[in-house]
C-alpha cells in the first residue's frame, strides 16, 4: 500500500464519479492504535440527514482514496490507496493500517473526485515494553446533541492529547424535543437502522465533535443510550418493547460500527459486537476496554436507587462470563506501570440512604456486587500495581477511593475511580465551593464532586496521574471557556488520590448563584442518572 510523493489534493481518483457536493460531511477519525498502525474513518454523506441514513449517496460504489505522511503538508507520503464503500456499509470506510513505525505522528485524508476530506492526526502506540515517559489522555461520555453544544469536544480539541477515550452515550436515542439551544434530534426515537444511521450523521456533522475527533486516535466504548437507556442484554428498558428488541439492538450495533473508527475484529454479527480489547501503551500503561451493556444481568430491582437485596445474588453479572474471564487474564498477567479499567458505570459505592438502609443504583456496579468483587480480586491476587478505574454515565466528575470490600473502608483502599462529567447532558449545571456532595457522609470512598459540564484531561507518567477535572460554566454559551475545576492526583503504588489544587467558579458567577438546597442536589443527582425525578 505504500506510494510515490504526490498528494492526494493532486490527483483525481480515478473514475471517479462526478459529485457536485461535499461527501466529507462527517468529517474523519481515527482510532485503536497499536505499535504499528491504527484505524483511519470516514464516511460519505453529500446530505447526511436524510431519513432514510443513507446521506444522500446513490445505491452505487465509489472508489476514495486514502493517504497517511508524516507532515502535515502531505509531502512525506508513506501509505496511499483506495478503498471502494457502497451503500451496505452506509458508504462508511475503515482502513487498518499496519507496518508504521511506533510512537509518532502521522497525518492522513481521504478523496473523492475533486473533494478533499480535513486532515486528521493520529498516532501509533509506543512498541510493546518499551520505556514512555508520559502520555496525554483525555477522556470524555455522554453528549446529548439538544441539551447544549459540543463546546467541551472544542476544547479537549485544543488541549491536542496525544489519546481519547470515550466511555459511551456517544449519542442519544430520543426523538425531538424542546431544545433550549435550538438544536433538536432530527427523526423519530431511534429504532431501525435508518433511524440509527442518521442520528449519528446528525452528531457528527457537529463542527466540535470533528475537531476532538481529528485531533488525535481515539478508543470507543458504548453505554445505553446508543441503543436504549438502560438496556441490559436482550432487555429493553420497557417492557412491552422486548419482542423486537434484538432487531434494534442489532440495527444500533451496525450503525455504531459504521461511524466509529473499529477494527475489523468489532464487526458486527446479528445482534453481536465484540467491543471489549486491550491497547497497550509501552510499558506505561493499559487500556483494559469493558461493555458493561451487552451482557449484563437484567437489573434485579429495576433502574433507579433501591435498597435491592436480590442485586447481591453471586450469579449475577455485569460483564458476563467470557469478558469477565478476559479481563481476569489480563490483569493478572499485566506488567504495565499502570491498569487502567476504561468503562462506563459507577464503580465505587454510593449509597443515597443516610439511614442505616443501603440504597443504591441499581444500573451501576452497586447493583452487581459479586461482578465487582470478582474485577477487584483480579487485580489484587494478580498484584496489579496501579489500578485506575475510568467512569463516565453520570453527568458529573467525581473521585472515589475503591476497597477490597466496596462497602467496608477498613478492608483497605485497593484502587482509585476517576469519573468524568458530560459533554452535555445534563445542561449547566451548578458548582459548589466544597467540592463536596450531601452523600459524603454516609460513603467515605467519595473524596470529589462537581455538577458541571466537561471532561478530564490526565498527564499519565511512570510517577502518577494527575487527572485536570474540566469544566465549562455553561453549554447553552457556544464559546464558553474551560477551566480546571480541581486537579488529583494517583501516586505511582500509592491506592486513592490526593488533591493537588481547587478552583471553584468566582462567587458571582451565574453557576454559583444556582447551588441548590441539599435536598435538591440529591434529587437533581438521581434524576440525571435515572431520568426519574424522586
Amino acid at each position: 500500500m505504500g506510494g510515490g510523493p504526490a498528494a492526494a489534493g493532486q490527483r483525481p481518483t480515478a473514475a471517479a464519479p462526478p459529485t457536485r457536493r461535499d461527501p466529507f460531511t462527517l468529517g474523519v477519525a481515527s482510532g485503536d492504535p497499536d505499535a504499528d498502525g491504527f484505524v483511519i474513518w470516514t464516511r460519505l454523506a453529500v446530505r447526511p440527514l436524510d431519513d432514510d441514513g443513507r446521506g444522500g449517496m446513490p445505491s452505487r460504489r465509489y472508489p476514495v482514496d486514502w493517504e497517511v505522511a508524516t507532515d502535515r503538508r502531505f509531502r512525506r507520503v508513506v501509505r496511499r490507496g483506495t478503498a471502494r464503500v457502497g451503500p451496505r456499509t452506509a458508504h462508511a470506510l475503515h482502513v487498518e493500517l499496519s507496518g508504521l513505525e511506533p510512537g509518532r505522528e502521522y497525518h492522513y485524508r481521504f478523496r473523492l473526485g475533486r473533494h478533499v476530506s480535513p486532515a486528521g492526526i493520529t498516532r501509533t502506540a509506543p512498541a510493546a515494553g518499551s520505556r514512555v515517559a508520559s502520555l496525554a489522555m483525555a477522556f470524555a461520555s455522554c453528549a446529548n446533541y439538544p441539551v447544549g453544544h459540543f463546546t467541551a469536544y472544542r476544547r479537549l480539541a485544543d488541549e491536542q492529547p496525544d489519546l481519547v477515550v470515550h466511555l459511551g452515550d456517544y449519542q442519544y436515542e430520543g426523538a425531538a424535543a424542546a431544545s433550549a439551544v435550538r438544536r433538536p434530534h432530527v427523526g423519530p426515537e431511534t429504532v431501525t437502522l435508518a433511524n440509527y444511521r442518521q442520528r449519528l450523521a446528525q452528531y457528527k456533522t457537529d463542527p466540535d465533535l470533528q475537531a476532538a475527533h481529528a485531533v488525535a486516535p481515539w478508543l470507543v466504548v458504548w453505554d445505553d443510550h446508543e441503543v436504549d437507556n438502560n438496556y441490559a442484554g436482550l432487555v429493553p428498558a420497557r417492557a412491552g418493547e422486548t419482542a423486537g428488541f434484538a432487531r434494534r439492538r442489532a440495527a444500533a450495533y451496525r450503525a455504531y460500527y459504521e461511524n466509529m473508527p473499529l477494527r475489523r475484529r468489532s464487526l458486527p454479527r446479528g445482534t453481536d459486537l465484540r467491543l471489549f480489547r486491550r491497547v497497550g501503551w509501552g510499558s506505561l500503561a493499559t487500556f483494559h476496554l469493558l461493555d458493561t451493556r451487552q451482557y449484563r444481568s437484567d437489573q434485579a430491582c429495576g433502574s433507579g436507587y433501591q435498597d435491592c437485596p436480590a442485586a447481591a445474588d453471586p450469579a449475577r453479572t455485569l460483564t458476563g462470563g467470557e469478558q469477565a474471564a478476559w479481563l481476569d487474564r489480563g490483569l493478572r498477567s499485566s506488567s504495565a506501570r499502570w491498569d487502567l479499567l476504561a468503562q462506563q458505570v459507577f464503580f465505587g459505592a454510593r449509597d443515597s440512604d443516610p439511614s442505616a438502609a443501603r440504597t443504591v443504583a441499581t444500573d451501576a456496579w452497586d447493583g452487581y456486587p459479586a461482578s465487582r468483587d470478582r474485577v477487584v480480586s483480579s487485580w489484587v491476587d494478580g498484584g496489579v500495581r496501579n489500578p485506575v478505574v475510568l467512569t463516565g454515565d453520570v453527568h458529573a466528575h467525581w473521585v472515589s477511593d475503591l476497597y477490597r470490600d466496596q462497602a467496608d473502608r477498613s478492608s483497605g483502599l485497593v484502587g482509585t475511580e476517576l469519573v468524568t462529567s458530560s459533554i452535555t447532558s445534563g445542561g449547566d449545571g451548578y458548582d459548589s465551593a466544597t467540592g463536596e456532595h450531601p452523600w459524603f457522609a454516609q460513603n467515605p470512598n467519595l473524596r470529589f464532586w462537581a455538577n458541571l459540564r466537561g471532561y478530564v484531561s490526565t498527564t499519565i507518567t511512570p510517577d502518577a496521574v494527575n487527572a485536570r477535572f474540566r469544566c465549562l460554566p455553561s453549554v447553552t454559551d457556544r464559546d464558553a471557556e474551560a477551566f480546571t475545576r480541581a486537579e488529583w492526583k494517583v501516586e505511582d503504588g500509592v491506592p486513592g488520590a490526593r488533591r493537588v489544587s481547587d478552583s471553584p467558579l468566582p462567587a458571582g458567577s451565574a453557576a454559583r448563584r444556582r447551588v441548590p438546597s441539599d435536598a435538591e442536589i440529591v434529587a437533581d443527582t438521581i434524576e440525571q442518572e435515572t431520568g426519574v425525578r424522586p
